[in-house]
């Protein structure tokens, strides 16, 4: 299988397209096929920022009503051997990746979202990656991060801070 790379990001709590927005994401996602948000664009007109690319989006707890209606909560999504959950948000803060992995039957890898901290680790057989917050409402002023997933054979991430 040739390697699919995949741009994953979250928490981005914008109402409208910026040409800032536009620039990060040009900068950050020129070279991914694929585009996995995880909840928290909070408007649709977030999505029209990733044209010519293949976007699975899920819809978080700061999304408008119109939005929630038309995105999922949560979708899987098949590459290659490997199957990949995506969500914004589940369960308490005590134990989140237990409750994410309830919420999935099978997965090899969950996305998710809404804590603004960015993870990228395996736990078991799964591995979790939280992208953080792409446009830096991380806490204590912590900067704008995104993911990378590559999947061949195998499923590397790599987390990045957005550029300024």
């Amino acid at each position: 299988m040739q390697t699919v790379k995949i741009g994953i990001l979250s928490d981005t709590h914008l109402y409208q397209l910026t040409p800032v927005f536009e620039r990060q994401i040009a900068t950050c996602f020129a070279d991914v096929s694929m585009i996995f948000h995880a909840g928290d664009l909070t408007n649709v007109a977030i999505l029209k920022a990733f044209k010519g690319k293949d976007i699975h989006a899920v819809h978080g707890n700061m999304c408008d009503f119109a939005l929630s209606k038309t995105l999922p909560r949560k979708k899987t999504v098949r590459i290659g051997d490997f199957s990949i959950g995506i969500i914004h948000r589940t369960g308490n803060s005590y134990d989140f990746e237990n409750s994410l992995i309830d919420e999935f039957d099978g997965v090899d890898c969950i996305v998710f979202g809404h804590t603004h901290q960015p993870v990228c680790k395996k736990a078991g057989s799964i591995l979790f990656i939280n992208p953080g917050s792409f446009t830096a409402t991380g806490r204590h002023g912590a900067p704008g991060t995104y993911a990378i997933l590559e999947v061949d054979t195998e499923m590397r991430c790599t987390l990045a801070e957005v550029p300024q």
